[in-house]
C-alpha cells in the first residue's frame, strides 16, 4: 500500500477512445470536463487536477466565456495542484506557456503523430490549386463546360516550394514532394542550416523564400514570434503565379492582406485550412473566392492520426504520473520548479532518466 495520492488528470474529449482505453489500465482518476456543465462544476473538476488535456479552440468555440478552459494565466492561477498540461496536437496556442513555467507547471504537445496526415494535406492542397480541381469540379457542376482550355493548370514538377516551419509537418512535406523533383527553399530560424539540408531543403531568409517560391507552406507554430508572419508586404513580394498554403493557424497570415491579394491577382490563389475565427463564419469573403480552396481545420484529422495521437496522448500522461520526462515537453526550463511541486503534490519526486517506453502503438 502507498499513501501516495492518486493522480487526477482533467480532459475535454480525447482524438479516439484508444487513449481512454490505455489511461484506463492505469492508476490514475480520468475525469471529463464536461463544457454543457455549469462553470462552478469545471472548476471544481480543474481544482484538484494534476493534469489537464486542454480543450481546442474549437471545443470551446460555442460556449460562453469559452476561453477560460484554455490553459491561460487565470486558469493557471486558480489550479494550484496543475502540475502538467498538454495540447491535443502539434499547436499549442492554447496554453500560455510563460504562465505555466512561471507557475512550475510542465507544458506539452503531441507533435510528430498527425505528421503523415497534415503534410499530405498540404500536398493535397499544391496539387487541387495547381491542376484547378476544385474550380474545375465547381464548373463542371454548373452546367456544360464549353472551354476546357480555361481550366488549364500547372504541374508540380520542377517548381521552387517554399516551406515556412521545418519540423515534424514541413519535413515529411519535403518527402512527399521528392518525386516532384521540387527545388525546396525553408525558413525555420530554430532549425540550423546542416539540419535543413539533412532533411532536403535550402536554408533561406524568409524574404528571398517568399520571392523565388512557387508555392508557399506555411506549417509553423502559432507563437509571439510568427502571429502576422504573412502580411500585405510578403503577398506583396511572391510571384502572381504563386500560391500560398497554411495548415499552421489562422493568425500566422493577415486574412485581410491575404483577400485583397488573392482579389488584385498579386498571387494566383490559396489552399486555407486554418482561419481567425474558427468554425468559420460562411459570409467570410475568402469563401467567395474562385482561387480559395479551404477545408475547416481538418488537416490533422485522419482515422490513423487520430489513433496514433491518441496513443501518443495517453503514453505522455503515463510518463508524467510515473515521474519520467515527457517526450514532447516544450518548456524544459521549468524541470527543477517543476520536480519541487510534483514531489510536494504527489509525494515522489520525477527522475530525469526515467521514462515509460511505451511511445507507439499498442499491441
Amino acid at each position: 500500500m502507498t499513501d501516495r495520492p492518486r493522480p487526477r488528470l482533467v480532459y475535454e474529449r480525447w482524438t479516439d477512445p484508444v487513449a481512454g482505453e490505455i489511461l484506463g489500465q492505469a492508476d490514475v482518476d480520468i475525469i471529463k470536463l464536461d463544457l454543457a456543465a455549469a462553470d462552478e462544476f469545471g472548476w471544481a473538476q480543474l481544482s484538484s487536477a494534476h493534469g489537464y488535456q486542454v480543450a481546442t479552440r474549437t471545443d470551446i468555440a460555442d460556449h460562453p466565456d469559452g476561453d477560460q478552459w484554455l490553459a491561460g494565466a487565470a486558469l493557471v492561477q486558480r489550479c494550484e495542484n496543475l502540475l502538467a498540461v498538454c495540447s491535443a496536437g502539434a499547436g499549442y496556442d492554447v496554453i500560455d506557456v510563460e504562465a505555466c513555467t512561471q507557475a512550475g507547471i510542465a507544458v506539452c504537445n503531441n507533435s510528430g503523430p498527425g505528421a503523415e496526415a497534415v503534410a499530405e494535406h498540404a500536398l493535397g492542397f499544391m496539387l487541387d490549386l495547381a491542376k484547378n480541381i476544385t474550380v474545375a469540379d465547381r464548373a463542371l457542376r454548373g452546367g456544360p463546360v464549353a472551354d476546357r482550355m480555361a481550366l488549364r493548370g500547372s504541374q508540380l514538377f520542377g517548381k521552387t516550394l517554399g516551406v515556412v516551419g521545418l519540423g515534424a509537418i514541413g519535413g515529411r512535406l519535403v518527402q512527399l514532394c521528392a518525386p516532384f523533383r521540387m527545388q525546396v527553399l525553408a525558413y525555420d530560424p530554430y532549425i540550423d542550416d546542416a539540419t535543413a539540408r539533412s532533411r532536403g531543403a535550402t536554408p533561406v531568409p524568409l524574404e528571398e523564400l517568399v520571392e523565388r517560391s512557387d508555392f508557399v507552406q506555411v506549417t509553423c507554430p502559432l507563437t509571439d514570434e510568427t502571429r502576422g508572419l504573412f502580411g500585405h508586404e510578403q503577398f506583396a513580394a511572391m510571384k502572381t503565379s504563386a500560391f500560398f498554403i497554411t495548415t499552421a493557424r489562422g493568425p500566422v497570415h493577415d486574412e485581410s492582406a491575404l483577400c485583397a491579394a488573392l482579389v488584385d491577382g498579386a498571387i494566383a490563389g490559396a489552399g486555407l485550412d486554418v482561419f481567425h475565427q474558427e468554425p468559420l463564419s460562411p459570409d467570410n469573403p475568402l469563401l467567395s473566392l474562385d482561387n480559395v480552396v479551404a477545408t475547416p481545420h481538418t488537416a490533422g484529422i485522419t482515422v490513423e492520426a487520430a489513433h496514433d495521437i491518441a496513443v501518443a496522448t495517453a503514453t505522455q500522461w503515463l510518463t508524467i504520473f510515473d515521474g519520467g520526462v515527457p517526450p514532447r515537453l516544450l518548456n524544459p526550463d521549468v524541470w527543477p520548479r517543476y520536480c519541487e511541486r510534483f514531489s510536494d503534490i504527489l509525494g515522489f519526486r520525477p527522475d530525469a532518466t526515467t521514462a515509460l517506453q511505451k511511445e507507439g502503438k499498442p499491441s
